[in-house]
Order: C-alpha cells, then structure tokens, then sequence
C-alpha cells in the first residue's frame, strides 16, 4: 500500500476526517509530510508561530503550557488518531502550548492553506474541528478544576491511574502496568513540581504500588492507585 493510501486510511478512521470524500482525503495525504520523532524531541513551542498541524499515527504526544508561576502544566497526552496543531488551520496562529514527544511517535504533517481549501469544501469538517477542540478544552478545564482541589498525591495518583487507563487500553495488562514517563512528566501530568512528585513516588514503591526506574514506572496494582485519589 502506498503512503498516500495509508495516510487517506488514517484521515477517515478519525472522526474529524470520517465523512469526508476519499477523493478529497486523497488530494490531502498527496501533499502530506510523513514525520518522525524520537521521545524527548520538542516538536513545537508555546508562542511559536505555526502553518501545520499534525495527525498522530503512532506513539504519545503530551501537550503543556507554562504557568505564570512558571510550573509547566499538562494539557492533554495525545495519541494514535489525535489531531493537534489545530488552530493554525483557522489563521497565521502562535503555538498556545508546547508538543513535546513521550513515546517515540509518528505522524502526518499538514499546511494550514491544504486543510482550509478542504474546509471550504465540507463546511460540516469545521464544525467537527471546532467540536473536538471545544472538547480538549473541556477535558482540560477538568483537569485543572480536578487539581486545584486535590492534594499533590492525589494529583499524581490520578495522573498515573489515567496512563495506566490509557496503555491497558491499548492491550496492557490488568496488573505490572509498563509506563514509559519520566519522574518530570508525570509531574508535569499531575500539575506539580518534580520534587513533589519524586518523593510520593518513593511512597508508592515502599508500599509495594510501583517499581521505579530510569524513564519509567511499572504500576503493579492500579486499583490501589484509587486510595489516594481525594
């Protein structure tokens, strides 16, 4: 199959793409740019201007944005048929987040000018647009009214609970959960600082909760997770 197919077959799994024309998807993926990138990679700053959004293939995006206290707060961890990048589609837009990798990820990349002709050609897909990031700012109105009201462990319980969600999700399993986030990116999920994170995370490894290593931490029972979330 060729590249051009396989990224016409990514647009229409996603519900933004789905009831769009397969000739019209077509005429997209030819001027689509496949990328790459390896965990730790910045693949776009908050304040950057910005021309393409991207359509997630593989891999974990996590999306944060500096507070004016200067902590870096989460805003969603994205992956496989998430979209981002989105408002550089409506006009010449700064980045209002910064997209850093997680897991080693892959994507299509598409030109603002290439989705606003396909825009105006389907006004229905604005509306879908404009749906999906009306409902990533609810999730992350969630969060943050979640995290003003608890405690640092609850934040990062929650915060692991959810990766744990996601990767079982994906065909983890029940128990010995693998996740591949460093101690700063959990923290970064959870809206606290590194310190505080690290030293709950030594509470949970003496409690026998989770293992820690170098860029991971191995949940071995995620449901007892659920007794620091308050």
């Amino acid at each position: 199959m060729s590249t051009v197919d396989e990224t016409v077959r990514l647009l229409a799994a996603t519900e933004v793409f789905g009831d769009v024309e397969p000739r019209e998807l077509a005429e997209v993926a030819q001027v689509a740019v496949p990328r790459h990138w390896d965990r730790g990679e910045v693949i776009f700053r908050e304040g950057d201007v910005g021309d393409t959004c991207y359509l997630l293939r593989t891999g974990a995006i996590l999306l944060t944005r500096e507070h004016q206290d200067g902590r870096m707060v989460a805003l969603a961890e994205l992956r496989a048929g998430n979209l981002f990048g989105e408002l550089a589609m409506f006009r010449g837009e700064r980045r209002s987040a910064t997209a850093e990798v997680i897991e080693p990820a892959s994507a299509v990349a598409l030109l603002a000018n290439d989705m606003q002709r396909l825009v105006r050609r389907n006004p229905d897909l604005a509306l879908k647009l404009l749906a999906s990031l009306a409902e990533r700012v609810s999730r992350t109105n969630e969060r943050l009214l979640q995290q003003s009201f608890q405690t640092v462990a609850g934040r990062v319980a929650s915060a692991l609970l959810a990766q744990t969600k996601t990767r079982q999700a994906d065909g983890a399993p029940d128990a010995d959960v693998l996740i591949r986030s460093t101690q700063a990116e959990i923290a970064h999920l959870a809206g606290t600082s590194r310190e505080s994170a690290s030293r709950f995370l030594a509470t949970l490894e003496r409690a026998g909760i989770v293992t820690l290593g170098r860029g991971k931490v191995t949940v071995h029972d995620p449901a007892r997770l659920r007794n620091y979330i308050h």
